[in-house]
This record gives C-alpha cells, structure tokens and sequence, in this order.
C-alpha cells in the first residue's frame, strides 16, 4: 500500500512539474512575438512610480506604446494604474505625463486611476473603452506579462492584441526566469480563481 502510494504522489509531481513547464513555455513563446496590428487604441498596463518617474519597467511600456501611437498603430492611448502604497502620483498620471512631454496630444491619452493590479488594469481600460466608443485595443507590457493579459482581456470581452515591449529591465536570463516563475504562478493563480 506504501508503495502505491508513493508511486501515485510521483506521478502527481511529474504531473504537476509538466504542467508548470507546458505553461512557462506557452508564456514564454506568446511573449516572443509582436501581435501588433492597427486598433482603436494602445492600453499601457501599469507598473510602479516614484514619485512623478516611471520605474524603468514602465518607462519602457510607456516608450513601446508611444512608438506604436507614432507609427499610427491606434489614435488613442490609455494608461492605467493607481496610487501605490504611499505613491504620491497614480502610475497612469505619470504616464500621461511621460507621454505629453515626449509629444503625444493630451487629447489622445485617457487614463484611470483606481486600479491596482493587472486585472484591474483591464477592467478600468474597458471602462474607458467602452465610455468613448473604442472598440479594439493592443495591448503593451513586458513580454512574458503578455499571456496572462491577454486571456484576461479576452475573458473580460476586450477585442486586443499584445504588442511586447523590445526591451525590458528582464535582460538577464536570472532575471527572465524570475519574471517567468512569478508570471507561471499568477497565470495559474487566475486560472483557478478568476482574479
């Protein structure tokens, strides 16, 4: 019965580890590759500020959506992001802010302010999208962000496409693989419970 057992708690941790390894790897290969392709609007999901600077992990998603919004990707750019724990200014704020000073018309950026984490991100973003008529968006973020991101937009019945950042704080293969075990865990935490 012992070793039953132990041969049934093995094959549930072969099990467990494939399945971790089959979901980095579908993270990992969506993330690769710009799904880019002319929309309503840019949706730049939010990332940590200091103060009135975006973190480098935000300056470049900030950076990717202006590029696309110059290239004439989408005629709209909306930031989301809110107050962080004792922030002084919400992560979107800081965006449009970025965004301004680099040249883009204030009448073409939209932001909330409420939301905390990606989902909320999306949520805020349909919202928005929905108040103004926008009816398609690509969606900026790290790459390995882009998986998760996407399943939420579609759940949350956002027409989108990703577009990855070129390049990103997450140089290092150290870094990526950290990035990639948390992104794992939080797209199987999603999976599971919705949120």
């Amino acid at each position: 019965m012992k070793r039953r057992n132990l041969k049934i708690l093995l094959w549930l941790a072969v099990a467990f580890f494939a399945w971790f390894v089959i979901v980095g790897v579908m993270i990992w290969s969506f993330g690769g590759k710009d799904h880019s392709k002319g929309s309503d609007c840019i949706i730049v999901l939010g990332a940590a500020a200091h103060g009135d600077k975006p973190s480098p992990v935000f300056e470049e998603r900030i950076r990717h959506a202006i590029a696309l919004f110059q290239q004439g990707e989408a005629s709209m750019i909306i930031f989301t992001g809110g107050y962080g724990d004792g922030a002084s200014h919400a992560e979107s704020e800081v965006g449009v802010s970025f965004a301004v000073a680099e040249g883009v018309s204030k009448s073409a950026l939209l932001m909330e302010t409420k939301s905390r984490t990606t989902h909320q991100n999306l949520v805020e973003a349909k919202c928005l999208m929905d108040s103004t008529g926008l009816k398609t968006a690509i969606i900026v973020s790290d790459p390995l962000h882009l998986k998760r991101a996407s399943v939420m937009a579609g759940d949350l019945g956002i027409s989108a496409v990703t577009s990855p950042t070129p390049t990103s704080r997450y140089r290092s293969l150290r870094t990526k693989l950290g990035f990639l075990v948390r992104e794992v865990y939080f797209y199987n935490h999603y999976v599971v419970t919705g949120d």
